[in-house]
């Protein structure tokens, strides 16, 4: 047999497997249709659980340590504010269907993650001020930064009443006075992330400073000298010698 001639039969062959294969989808459609949305479904699964796309954390060592290398960004619902920082229940990416199904906490007691404003020291205003703004149920968005046992060191983020626009609560604390600056617990003082976060939260105390605003607030030339009279030790001698009369 001539090449041509074998060329021409393997075309016919890989034709009519074509053909079969083709007219077994047309029959068979339902079924053909059924086998890959199960596929890509048990795809959604094997990738929703390799990257934690829908898992819950209850703690901090519950989340992966590449979430905290590549800054993820998580969502919640604050619980309540104490000594430790705020008690936020995780909320992850819901699935239809499928989040029900891999849930690993089913019947089981939650607990929050702890989650503290990273780069920043609050003052018992700044405290009473985060009470305020953040009502139970709260959703909030917090950007890892560092973990260090159970604590969270975290961006914490919420939406403005009435805007779609969120705002930092680590830099609106700052900007109002209502807290320091302080080294970001967890991360090298000599990484890149370490310097950004530093600027930019020295930025937002540097506003509050320049505008007297909270710890910065400065007394008026009246209270500054009633303060040094008051402190003056002629003055003190004076009203001991009153009081003794």
């Amino acid at each position: 047999m001539s090449d041509r001639g074998q060329r021409d039969e393997g075309s016919q062959q890989s034709h009519n497997i074509v053909s079969l294969i083709s007219q077994f989808a047309d029959d068979n459609l339902t079924f053909v249709r059924n086998v890959s949305t199960g596929l890509a479904i048990a795809g959604v699964i094997v990738i929703a659980r390799s990257i934690k796309l829908i898992t819950k954390f209850q703690a901090a060592t519950e989340i992966p340590a590449r979430f905290i290398e590549r800054n993820v960004s998580l969502r919640g619902k604050v619980q309540a504010i104490t000594e430790k920082g705020l008690e936020v229940d995780h909320v992850p990416i819901y699935l239809p269907g499928l989040s029900p199904l891999l849930s690993k906490h089913k019947g089981v007691c939650m607990s929050p993650l702890v989650v503290r404003l990273a780069g920043v020291e609050l003052t018992p205003e700044g405290r009473v001020w985060l009470e305020r703004n953040l009502a139970p149920d709260q959703t909030v968005w917090f950007k890892l930064i560092s973990r260090e046992d159970d604590i969270l060191h975290c961006l914490v983020s919420r939406s403005r009443q009435g805007s779609m626009r969120s705002y930092c609560m680590n830099e609106e604390v700052l900007k109002l006075g209502l807290a320091r600056t302080a080294p970001v617990s967890g991360v090298l003082p000599d990484s890149r992330l370490y310097w950004r976060l530093h600027k930019r939260l020295h930025r937002a105390e540097v506003k509050a400073e320049k505008k007297g605003r909270g710890l910065w607030k400065e007394d008026s030339l009246w209270e500054r000298a009633c303060k040094t009279v008051r402190d003056n030790t002629f003055f003190r001698l004076v009203r001991r010698l009153f009081k003794r009369t």
